[in-house]
């Protein structure tokens, strides 16, 4: 099994990155600092967006463990005895519900929201925890 980012996030990111070149174009035309604000916005984004092409596949799950990504794209292969827990987080802020999938490995929490696995966590949380068992 396996969740992957849902392919209209690094369009998405692309998009604002484009979005801030034309809006520094259009408002900023003589100066720098807004210039070198919205060329490192711009590649901030190209870079975000970057990661999720390059690395689609955030969280793979087979029946003798689970591979998570950690920092930009590096893979980490963790054996179920490893996994302590995997559950959903979820928190109210400001009016905001977010829900988060936590994996606990004992050394490492990784967190996967819905739009990086590209389904909601309770679902994943449900399918690991068939794998676990």
């Amino acid at each position: 099994m396996q969740w992957r980012v849902k392919p209209v996030l690094p369009v998405t990111k692309l998009m604002g990155a484009v979005a801030v070149v034309v809006l520094a174009v259009a408002f900023a035309p003589g100066d720098p600092i807004r210039w070198a604000l919205a060329a490192l916005i711009s590649s901030g984004l190209a870079l975000w967006a970057l990661r999720d092409v390059l690395v689609p596949v955030r969280l793979a799950a087979d029946p003798d463990g689970i591979t998570v990504v950690t920092g930009f794209a590096r893979r980490r292969r963790l054996p179920w005895s490893a996994v302590e827990r995997v559950r959903v987080d979820r928190t109210v802020r400001r009016g905001l519900r977010s829900e988060l999938l936590e994996i606990d490995a004992g050394d490492a929490i990784y967190l996967f929201g819905a739009h990086e696995l590209g389904a909601l966590p309770d679902d994943v949380a449900t399918e690991l925890s068939a794998l676990q068992t």
